[in-house]
C-alpha cells in the first residue's frame, strides 16, 4: 500500500479533524499508509515551500507560491467568519500608529501576515515568531504589538493585553466574505486519483469527529499547547464548522479573494475537485 506523508499543525482543529484518519478510525480503511509530520503553521508553509509533503496543512496566503506543485483539497479548512487573527497590544495603539511600531507575526507566509497587509498596508516593521511565544513578546516589550492566532486568541485579556484590531473582522467588513486562514494541499504527484481519495478521507475524517467527538479529545490534548479543556473546546468550535468540510461556493469566493489579495489572479487550476 502506498505511503503518504501528511503534515498538520499541533493546534487543536487539525488534531480534532484528522485524529480518524491518523489512527485508522475510518471504515471502509483508506487505500494508503499516513507517515505523520506535527509543525507550527510557519513551519508547515517552509516544507511545501520545499515541496516535501505529500499532503499538508498550509496558509492559504503561501498557496501563490507553491501552486505549480501543489493542488488545494475542498476538505479540512480553516475558514469562517468571526474568527480570524487579533492584533494586540500591552499600551494602547491607535490605527495610524501601527506603521511605526514593532509587530510580532506568526510568519511572513501566513495567512495572518496577509491579513494585516490587507487591513494596514506594506510598510510595517514585522518580525517572526512562533505563534506562540507572540503574546510573551509583546508583554515583555521586545515587541509593540502581536498577531495572534489559534489558542493565543482566547487568552490574550487573562495575559494583560489589549485588543488593537480584529483583523478578521475588517477582512469580512470590506469583503463580505468568510475569512480563508488555513487550507489543505496536496502534491501534484500524487495524481488525481489518489488526491481525490486524500479528499475524501479528510472529508471522512472531519465528518467522524464532528460526529463522534469524544473519540479525539485525548489526541487533541495531548498536542496542545494551550491545555485548558475551555480553550480547547473554543477553538474546535470557532475552526471547524461546515466549511470544514466542503469550502463550497462561498468558501472559494473567499478563497479566490483572498489569493487575489497576495497577488494571484489566475484561478483555473488551484482546486483539485468537489467532493
Amino acid at each position: 500500500m502506498k505511503k503518504l506523508s501528511l503534515s498538520i499543525s499541533t493546534c487543536p482543529n487539525d488534531t480534532f479533524m484528522f485524529n480518524a484518519l491518523v489512527a485508522g478510525r475510518l471504515e471502509p480503511p483508506v487505500p494508503f499508509d499516513i507517515e505523520l509530520t506535527m509543525n507550527d503553521i510557519e513551519e508547515l508553509n517552509k516544507g511545501v515551500l520545499a515541496g516535501t509533503p505529500d499532503v499538508s496543512k498550509i496558509s492559504y496566503a503561501v498557496y501563490p507560491l507553491i501552486a505549480d506543485n501543489y493542488v488545494l483539497l475542498d476538505a479540512g479548512s480553516a475558514l469562517g467568519y468571526g474568527n480570524g487573527p487579533l492584533l494586540v497590544s500591552r499600551h494602547k495603539i491607535y490605527p495610524d500608529e501601527v506603521a511605526h511600531v514593532k509587530i510580532a507575526i506568526p510568519g511572513e507566509h501566513t495567512t495572518a501576515r496577509l491579513l494585516l497587509k490587507h487591513a494596514f498596508g506594506n510598510n510595517l516593521d514585522t518580525r517572526s515568531y512562533l505563534f506562540c511565544h507572540i503574546a510573551e513578546a509583546v508583554m515583555s516589550g521586545e515587541a509593540d504589538a502581536g498577531v495572534l492566532i489559534h489558542e493565543e486568541r482566547f487568552t490574550y485579556k487573562d495575559k494583560g493585553l489589549r485588543l488593537v484590531a480584529d483583523l478578521g473582522q475588517m477582512w469580512e467588513e470590506s469583503t463580505d466574505l468568510p475569512i480563508p486562514l488555513g487550507a489543505i494541499a496536496a502534491h501534484r504527484r500524487l495524481g488525481d486519483e489518489m488526491a481525490l481519495a486524500v479528499q475524501e478521507a479528510v472529508y471522512r475524517s472531519v465528518l467522524y469527529a464532528m460526529n463522534r467527538p469524544a473519540d479525539s479529545y485525548l489526541f487533541v490534548h495531548d498536542n496542545a499547547r494551550e491545555l485548558s479543556d475551555s480553550v480547547c473546546e473554543q477553538h474546535i468550535a470557532m475552526f471547524v464548522n461546515k466549511f470544514s468540510l466542503s469550502l463550497a461556493e462561498e468558501g472559494r469566493r473567499a478563497v479566490e479573494k483572498l489569493l487575489a489579495a497576495g497577488g494571484m489572479t489566475d484561478n483555473d487550476d488551484i482546486w483539485l475537485k468537489k467532493r
